[in-house]
């Protein structure tokens, strides 16, 4: 890649280098929450905005710094989406608003003191935005104190938002657009669909916690 980056983009070469042999990246499975774990995960978190973080991110199947970069106006509560601005590769993408992270929110901003001002969750600082590191955090605790291995992490929540709506039978090109990916694998041809039917789709934390009768 560095060859030919060198070639094409620097001497403005034509591109003849396709057939360089590039090493194989390992095939790493992705590390899955099962949903009984999730429980657990959710249920030890007593802190509003905590859970909040985590629920959001779960319910959406978003990266870590795509829930602390949220703005409140990327929440729209009258379409039920949630606007992720220049995701990684620099890519906009609408996801679905879980009616119940809606609720979770609104319960979380009005307790909230001081009330954010442009990032959903912020800081001790008002206008600066959660960091990675202490969301990263507040899942380790969440997890230690729920009994769940070593093994996961926060991303982990985002590989299992996508591996049980797979399991829930939802298209898999449905869920490649919802994650942002630009293609399923490498190999195959970009798979397209409106983004009027993604936001359409049930988050799967409602289904998760559709029998609970405790308060979020």
């Amino acid at each position: 890649n560095a060859i030919k980056f060198y070639f094409e983009q620097v001497l403005k070469r034509e591109k003849f280098f396709w057939d360089i042999p590039r090493p194989k990246k390992p095939l790493l499975l992705p590390k899955v929450i099962g949903e009984r774990e999730l429980r657990r995960l959710f249920t030890a978190i007593t802190n509003r905005k905590h859970k909040a973080i985590l629920f959001t991110a779960y319910s959406a199947g978003l990266r870590v710094s795509e829930v602390v970069n949220l703005k409140i106006t990327d929440i729209d509560s009258d379409r039920m989406q949630i606007f992720i601005s220049r995701a990684k590769g620099k890519k906009d993408r609408y996801v679905m608003l879980s009616p119940l992270v809606l609720e979770m929110l609104r319960a979380y901003l009005k307790e909230s003191r001081p009330r954010p001002k442009k990032y959903l969750f912020e800081g001790q600082q008002p206008g600066i935005a959660y960091s990675i590191k202490s969301a990263q955090k507040i899942f380790q605790v969440a997890k230690n104190k729920a009994g769940i291995g070593s093994h996961i992490s926060f991303h982990s929540l985002r590989h299992s938002f996508a591996t049980h709506l797979l399991e829930k039978g939802v298209d898999v090109r449905y869920i490649k657009d919802l994650m942002g990916h630009f293609s399923i694998k490498t190999t195959e041809i970009y798979l397209h669909v409106k983004k009027e039917q993604l936001v359409n789709i049930i988050s799967p934390l409602d289904s998760l916690w559709e029998n609970e009768k405790n308060d979020i």
